[in-house]
């Protein structure tokens, strides 16, 4: 069943909720960068992923270069998915990640038109992704979405560019 969603930029008022999600349903390799911290989501890494997350909230323009969405489904935060600037301009590269009851329900493609919508907006041109060969749903997603695929070395990198129309749904 596909859903309707929305995307917050991430902050004070959603990341606890995001938090939760991340804590009841995904590991914390899947939703943020490695840290030297207790197995699991021990309160070390909890505090990771506040510090990570707080670190994007100035944006595109900010420190980070990335802007944080919150993926909101049915008024419930389900998810994250964000853009970060390329090195390229004009060109930013995503990344998301759905809590475990999300996942298979079309969220994650109706996420991802989202964020091409706001990449639009913001004045980009091109989004790239990278994913595993194995990462059957991410590779998914992209499809739906129009990407251009390739394969390299076992990884999946994907391209979409802004000045096309999407495909329906």
């Amino acid at each position: 069943m596909t859903g309707a969603v929305r995307l917050e930029p991430v902050d004070e008022r959603n990341l606890e909720s995001l938090l939760s999600v991340a804590v009841a349903e995904a590991e914390p390799i899947d939703v943020m960068p490695p840290v030297e911290a207790p197995a699991g989501w021990s309160q070390a890494r909890r505090e990771a992923f506040r510090a990570f997350h707080r670190a994007s909230f100035a944006g595109l323009d900010g420190p980070t270069h990335t802007r944080m969405y919150a993926v909101i489904a049915g008024g419930e935060v389900v998810g994250m998915i964000r853009m970060t600037r390329h090195d390229e301009p004009g060109v930013v590269e995503t990344g998301m990640w759905l809590g475990r009851s999300a996942r298979g329900r079309g969220l994650g493609a109706a996420a991802l038109r989202e964020l091409l919508n706001a990449a639009a907006a913001a004045g980009m041109r091109t989004v790239v992704a990278e994913t595993t060969a194995e990462n059957a749903g991410a590779i998914a997603v992209l499809n739906k979405c129009g990407a251009k695929l390739r394969n390299h070395s076992g990884k999946v990198h994907a391209e979409l560019c802004l000045d096309s129309a999407l495909p329906a749904l």
